[in-house]
């Protein structure tokens, strides 16, 4: 992190964190960015789901709502891009404060809900992205929708033209009952649905399904059994967690779910059982708490074919996406893999 960044964040964090979040994303459009490119090497290259990837650090869904700031997270060292949550609807989500910093604990809380401002805006921004990155969106449903597995597949048929993969995500706490839908039943339901829809696009992409940690090992195991019945493309281990231990803050009571440092150890053993579940067939992406290369190592040597981040960046800056994915590279070849795929699962059993 350069003295320029480390100035724009320490200001950052005097603002309210949602205020400060829309200037970082206004500051991207002003290209006040680090902009070294995709990193890469013939070590990080990676294959997810038929995609490929110059490096395997990806940036999480939440930051780039409605995908306003492409191109320059295209440039920032990230290998692949979620942008959204989106609707089918505009809506603005929960009341203000909805995003508190947990400062002592490297941590973020948000129970944002979301605000978004619908597939219509999203699908004609995503018409001018980049051509050369990997993007996809995370899916929404409505909050006061009457078909909440329609609205998945209304948001993928409408914006897939323009994307290169698609995520499916019921694992937000922060829509009444949405987590409802990752039961056996109900989840095999909305995954025929997109399924459905994915299969008569022109263009039919990879979807991937986003999942909470706070699952027991019998809603795990229903888990695993669906994406494997359905052929979901991978799965995303984890959304936030509305655990609370061990925190340290002055807000860590509010609402809704927390994501980063205190996360990793949680979602990693989630990750790491899920691919032991389902022996390494369905890949994974592991996200959550990762904020240095150690951290994005230690998820592939888990099970992860890739990692994301987000809340990192609060406390790291933008330049972490290079950081972590060249660091990756140099402890790849220390630890003598030459390929990403070498090292996934390979210290999964210390997970369990």
């Amino acid at each position: 992190m350069n003295l320029t960044e480390k100035l724009g964040l320490a200001a950052l964090h005097r603002m309210d964190p949602e205020t400060a979040h829309g200037l970082s994303i206004k500051a991207l459009q002003a290209g006040l960015a680090p902009t070294p490119g995709p990193v890469t090497s013939s070590r990080l290259q990676t294959e997810l789901a038929g995609l490929r990837l110059p490096n395997p650090v990806g940036l999480a869904a939440g930051f780039d709502k409605n995908g306003e700031v492409l191109a320059p997270l295209s440039r920032a060292g990230f290998g692949f891009i979620e942008v959204g949550a989106v609707t089918p609807r505009p809506q603005p989500g929960n009341p203000k404060p909805r995003l508190f910093r947990l400062t002592e604990d490297k941590a973020a809380i948000n129970r944002f809900g979301f605000n978004n401002e619908g597939m219509e805006v999203m699908a004609e921004r995503l018409a001018k992205r980049p051509k050369d990155a990997v993007i996809g969106l995370n899916l929404g449903a409505n909050k006061d929708s009457d078909d909440r597995p329609g609205d998945f597949a209304k948001v993928l048929a409408h914006c897939a033209a323009h994307l290169d993969f698609a995520t499916v995500n019921v694992s937000s706490p922060n829509t009444e009952k949405l987590r409802d839908l990752q039961g056996k039943a109900a989840l095999g339901a909305l995954l025929s649905g997109v399924f459905e829809t994915r299969n008569a696009l022109p263009r039919p992409l990879p979807i991937f399904l986003k999942i909470a940690p706070d699952l027991t090992e019998d809603e795990l195991q229903d888990i695993a059994e669906v994406a494997s019945e359905t052929g979901v493309d991978a799965v995303i281990a984890t959304n936030t967690t509305l655990s609370r231990d061990g925190l340290l803050s002055a807000h860590k009571d509010e609402k809704g779910g927390l994501s980063g440092a205190p996360l990793f150890e949680k979602s990693t053993r989630v990750l790491a059982r899920l691919s032991k579940l389902t022996d390494g067939k369905i890949p994974l992406i592991g996200v959550g708490g990762v904020s240095s290369a150690e951290q994005a190592y230690a998820k592939i040597c888990a099970g992860a074919s890739a990692v994301q981040f987000y809340t990192a960046m609060v406390y790291g800056g933008l330049s972490l996406a290079a950081d972590i994915a060249q660091g990756l590279d140099d402890l790849l070849a220390r630890e003598g893999f030459d390929t990403v795929a070498q090292a996934v699962g390979s210290k999964r059993e210390d997970w369990l």
